[in-house]
């Protein structure tokens, strides 16, 4: 659905990305993570045509994005991180925006307004940046594109609505649609995401499915000393260590994305040797 092959892009005098080659598929929801300035942003403005790259390519729907085809444009959706809403009621909104989009459902559209308690008669510059957020995704998740990408949406969500996003997001998936969402609060895509890229300064450091990271990585509090000394990563906790180890038993742990995403900033060498090892 999406194949970037030997990507480069800069701004001005900042390289961003240096010969990056990476691929998603349909029926799939990705987890884009990485502090913030390390390209993921940017990475999601190449794949829906709103940035050019300087060499390499990007195929999305079969149609390369730069080239803007109306054809692709209503196919794709990207909710960004910073974004305006103007001052107009929900309704007017949606006949202005929502003729660009075929497949746009009026009644999933208020199923999810539903679902985030967000009441459907108010004026968007009335409400606060939480709640026009979940008015913008659930407008996103009622076009029915087959590629959403989602930067930082977590973003300005209190708890009880990052609780409601997960439960929408995971609810719209089907086998026809590539689901991205890039953000550096990685807790927030815990049960969410079954495949994993983590990038840093334009450079993929790790890409793996939740499968194989649960198989083949172990998440646990430990007390035992040669463990802890022998983990890929680890921190103190109020008892014992809380470490990222080597799965030596063959049983499935929980992952910590917090945990596994620190494991590969600072030995991701060695965490990435394991699965060549054992691919």
């Amino acid at each position: 659905m999406i194949t970037i092959q030997n990507l480069h892009f800069s701004y001005r005098n900042k390289k961003v990305f240096n010969g990056l080659s990476l691929s998603f598929s349909p029926g799939h929801i990705y987890g884009l993570l990485g502090k913030n300035g390390t390209g993921k942003s940017t990475l999601l403005k190449n794949i829906i045509g709103s940035l050019f790259p300087t060499g390499g390519s990007i195929a999305a729907l079969g149609r390369t994005p730069a080239k803007r085809e109306p054809a692709f444009l209503q196919d794709v959706f990207i909710v960004p991180e910073e974004f305006y809403l103007p001052d107009v009621s929900i309704a007017k909104f949606i006949a202005s925006n929502a003729p660009f989009y075929p497949r746009f459902n009026k009644d999933q559209f208020a199923s999810y307004l539903g679902e985030f308690d967000i009441p459907a008669d108010n004026s968007l510059q009335q409400m606060s940046y939480g709640q026009k957020k979940k008015v913008l995704i659930s407008f996103a998740l009622a076009c029915n594109t087959a590629i959403l990408l989602m930067d930082e949406p977590s973003n300005g969500l209190d708890i009880m609505s990052k609780s409601q996003f997960r439960k929408v997001i995971a609810g719209a998936i089907d086998e026809n649609k590539c689901i991205i969402i890039s953000t550096h609060q990685v807790k927030d895509l815990e049960s969410l995401i079954d495949r994993i890229t983590i990038i840093d300064e334009g450079r993929i450091l790790f890409d793996q499915t939740i499968e194989n990271i649960s198989s083949k990585l172990s998440f646990k509090v430990s007390f035992d000393d040669a463990e802890v000394k022998e983990a890929f990563y680890k921190e103190d906790a109020l008892k014992g260590n809380v470490v990222v180890s080597k799965n030596e038993t063959g049983v499935d742990s929980k992952i910590d994305l917090e945990l596994l995403y620190k494991a590969i900033v600072t030995n991701g060498d060695q965490v990435n040797t394991l699965f060549q090892n054992q691919s």
